[in-house]
């Protein structure tokens, strides 16, 4: 459904997306991972049609993003980051608007609007100005002009950015709903995000793809240890130690989380080894009470910071070769 091959660009001599090459599968909803200036959003905008590519081509829904961008245009909804809205108009107005800007017939341009409006869940602001929704309530009108034309293509840039938790999760929800019927691209730097939305993920820094793969396979492949955490109540620095004694376990790191009953510790092991009965039969022997024993996979977040800092030290070889 969408495809890239080599796509680059180029601000004068300033490359910031470099030769990207990657496939989204009708129906996939793929993770833009990466930090501000990564390259996410100069991806987003040169799939979209707002600027060609320097370089490399890219095509949706089979058609090619520069030679035929008008049909581009026809197959996708696209939420930047910065929502285009008309404060003076009222929720319904904007999304006929839009309906119209995006050329939806008019015999069917009362259902599509009907439908945003369900979809999005902005039946109680329809008829208020958007000058005084919520900034949840304006991403969700966002949300309802990119989907105005029932697009199978959906590429969103930080749906989520300044939004509360309480709204983060309404939002992510209807990402997820939108999946069943959408191929969907989704940009974030909010590591969290990919993982609880997202198929896929591609990791980008610096204008290149560092990562591509399911965040199941990615912690397999860059996972190297085990960590267990554990709540004991007993002398912490004898509990510390005595932890650091089993065989097998690599490193001890003692907790501070206030207002929490007993020392909290994570244990690392190697990857495959599970130490869980015999860290709980030394607490037990010790006259120790276990409070709390469970394993703690590795993050999103770890795996990023694990893909920029091989980036690090292989460039630091590199410049002391």
């Amino acid at each position: 459904m969408i495809s890239a091959d080599r796509l680059t660009k180029r601000f004068g001599d300033h490359t910031v997306v470099d030769s990207l090459t990657f496939e989204v599968e009708k129906g996939e909803i793929l993770g833009f991972l990466g930090p501000n200036a990564a390259g996410k959003t100069t991806t987003m905008k040169m799939l979209t049609c707002y600027f060609p590519p320097s370089d490399g081509t890219a095509r949706i829904a089979g058609f090619d993003v520069v030679e035929d961008s008008l049909q581009v245009r026809r197959k996708i909804g696209f939420l930047p980051e910065n929502v285009p809205l008309y404060p003076e108009m009222t929720v319904r107005e904007y999304l006929e608007f839009a309906a119209a800007a995006k050329s939806v017939p008019h015999a069917d341009r009362r259902q599509a609007v009907t439908r945003a409006l369900d979809c999005c869940n902005l039946g109680e602001v329809e008829s208020q100005l958007i000058g005084t929704i919520s900034r949840g309530f304006r991403q969700r009108v966002g949300l309802g002009q990119a989907i105005i034309n029932t697009p199978p293509v959906l590429i969103l840039d930080e749906p989520t950015v300044g939004l509360d938790p309480a709204q983060i999760r309404d939002i992510r929800e209807l990402i997820k709903e939108l999946g069943k019927t959408s191929t969907i691209i989704l940009s974030t730097h909010i590591l969290p995000e990919v993982s609880l939305t997202c198929n896929r993920v591609v990791i980008l820094h610096k204008g290149q793809i560092r990562e591509v793969d399911t965040p199941e396979n990615l912690t397999a492949k860059l996972q190297t240890v085990n960590t267990v955490r554990l709540q004991v109540r007993g002398p912490r620095e004898e509990v510390q130690a005595a932890l650091g004694q089993v065989q097998g376990v690599h490193n001890v790191t003692r907790l501070e989380e206030p207002g929490s009953e007993g020392g909290l510790f994570r244990v690392q092991v190697p990857r495959g080894l599970d130490l869980r009965g015999d860290l709980s039969r030394l607490i037990v022997q010790k006259g120790w009470d276990l409070l709390e024993l469970h394993s703690e996979g590795i993050s999103l977040e770890d795996i990023f910071l694990n893909v920029v800092q091989r980036e690090v030290e292989t460039n630091q070889g590199g410049e002391a070769a």
